[in-house]
């Protein structure tokens, strides 16, 4: 992958993180709306709306298979109250898990480690710990390759 596809999927995972906490905070009445709001608000007004299709896509996906993906974080985080759960991590595993359980096109050893990235960056010391184990207990029941894409 080159380091301009990679930088761009990064962006758009930071995209998708912040618009995912803002969400996990305040839903909003109209999604599509909140959506464009939000990337209106962004500080780098320089790249194209198309830019962010693929936040696009994880947004949307997360948004709409949120129970099942809460549902799993509330299975692999049994000793955690779900309430208790950083919002900004909570955005970083919902994100994850919708990559690891919708997307085969994506390596889940790259999702894995894009998540722990992001909570290196974005969240506290111990958090990537957290989201690591998390990820990893999920990885472990997934019947796919680490290092490639699935072909379905």
């Amino acid at each position: 992958m080159s380091e301009g596809k990679k930088s761009q999927r990064r962006q758009c995972r930071i995209a998708c993180m912040q618009y995912l906490y803002s969400w996990s905070i305040n839903k909003p009445n109209d999604l599509n709306d909140s959506i464009r709001l939000f990337y209106e608000d962004q500080e780098d007004q320089s790249e194209d709306r198309d830019y962010y299709s693929f936040a696009d896509e994880l947004i949307y996906g997360v948004i709409e298979n949120s129970e099942d993906i809460d549902g799993k974080i509330r299975e692999i985080a049994n000793n955690w109250d779900f309430g208790r759960i950083a919002k900004i991590d909570l955005a970083i595993l919902r994100m994850a898990i919708f990559e690891l359980l919708f997307r085969k096109d994506i390596p889940p050893v790259v999702t894995i480690n894009e998540a722990v990235d992001l909570s290196k960056l974005y969240s506290a010391e111990e958090s990537r710990r957290f989201v690591n184990g998390i990820l990893d207990r999920l990885h472990g029941q997934l019947d796919r390759p680490s290092r490639s894409a699935s072909e379905e």
